[in-house]
Parts: structure tokens; C-alpha cells; sequence
């Protein structure tokens, strides 16, 4: 059991865990090693264990962890322990993607809405869900007690139905619109813009195509 909060930062690797831990369980694998699970992850053995003491697991000296149960807590500690309704607000060419996109059904997620606002694809299927219109989003959020929304749709329509979702009742907002929303206290919304990963990835590949060529030693 943990004494206070999770920091942000371990927060962020928890998922990073669980899907190292997933993995090796459709392996087959039954225990692993800090120093396996960190390799998998991506970070030090140290890290990880570290991240993992927060929440009170610490595995067996010179065994390592259950991957069952290490998965079955970090589940616990993310909210996963069942499938959390997710309202899927935009159903342009990004919105569709992400509706197809098997990895939030593997990962406790389920898509129990799409909505939009154009005639053209209100009533469409898609992914197996028929699209319904935003004029409903109220009602939905209610038929679903769904408190978690992910955004994909114009700039300029997005803080009016950030607003309307808050209203609503939801509390946890995935955003692809590039652009700042204002959410109030008690509710956490977080930013995917890939066209700004892609600028920091140019950026660090030109530090790389600029670096001078190493002199050879005389």
C-alpha cells in the first residue's frame, strides 16, 4: 500500500510497465527480473524499481516479480480493473483511426460512443459503432457514465465542447486538436500534437546532420 501520491513522472511509465508485463504473459513468461522488466521498458533496473515501490511492490530478492500480479496491480493502480466507456468525439480521418485502433480494447478501454457534427457521417459505421451526432453528447455521456473523452476535431470547435464534456461530466480528456484547452480544477486533459513531436524529432536530427565530422588524429 503507498503512503502519498504518485509522481507524475512514474505515472507516465506505469503504462510502459504494463504493456512489458502483458507481453511477456502472451509469452508465456511467469516471473521476471527488475533487470528484464527494465529492458523491456526501456529504462534502468534501478527506475524500476523505484516506480514500482510507490506502489508498495518490491518482488523477491533474486526472483524478481510475478508478471500476473505485478500487471494485475498496475491495472489496479491505472483504473483498469474494468473496461472504462470512452466517448470518441470527431470522426474525421484521424477520429476513424483511432476508433479502429485495437489498443485501447487490449488496454481497458471501450470506445461505447463516436459522435459528430456532419450530416454526411452521423449514422455511418464505424469500427462497428454507428456514429451519432453531437447534438446528443449530453445524453450519451449519461447512457454511458462515461467520464473519459478523446477530442479529434477542429481547432475552433474545441474549447466550446471541451465545455460541454466538463459539463457533462467528464473528467479526463484525450486531446488531438493542436491547440491549448482550458479545463477548470478536478479535470486532467493532456495533448497529443504530432505534428509538434515531429518538429522535435527534426530538431534533434539536424543537431545530428549539423554535428562536425570528427577529425582524424594525426
Amino acid at each position: 500500500m503507498r503512503d502519498g501520491p504518485i509522481p507524475a513522472a512514474t505515472v507516465a511509465r506505469l503504462p510502459v510497465y504494463l504493456q512489458a508485463l502483458l507481453e511477456a504473459a502472451e509469452a508465456g513468461v511467469d516471473v521476471v527480473a527488475s533487470d528484464d522488466l527494465a529492458r523491456a521498458a526501456g529504462y534502468n533496473a534501478a527506475k524500476v524499481r523505484k516506480d514500482l515501490s510507490y506502489l508498495g511492490t518490491h518482488g523477491t530478492r533474486g526472483v524478481g516479480y510475478d508478471v500476473e500480479g505485478l500487471a494485475r496491480e498496475l491495472s489496479l493502480a491505472l483504473g483498469l480493473v474494468e473496461d472504462r466507456p470512452v466517448v470518441l468525439v470527431g470522426v474525421g480521418n484521424l477520429g476513424r483511426a483511432l476508433a479502429s485502433y485495437d489498443g485501447f480494447r487490449r488496454r481497458g478501454f471501450r470506445l461505447a460512443a463516436l459522435l459528430d457534427a456532419a450530416p454526411t457521417v452521423i449514422g455511418q459505421e464505424v469500427a462497428g459503432s454507428r456514429v451519432r451526432s453531437v447534438a446528443e453528447l449530453e445524453e450519451v455521456v449519461a447512457e454511458h457514465a462515461s467520464s473519459l473523452a478523446v477530442l479529434a476535431i477542429p481547432a475552433a470547435q474545441a474549447q466550446p465542447m471541451v465545455d460541454r464534456l466538463v459539463a457533462a461530466g467528464v473528467r479526463a480528456i484525450l486531446s488531438f486538436v493542436p491547440t491549448h484547452l482550458s479545463v477548470p480544477d478536478g479535470v486532467t486533459l493532456r495533448r497529443v500534437d504530432l505534428a509538434t513531436e515531429l518538429q522535435i524529432l527534426s530538431f534533434y536530427e539536424q543537431l545530428v546532420v549539423d554535428a562536425p565530422a570528427p577529425t582524424a588524429p594525426f
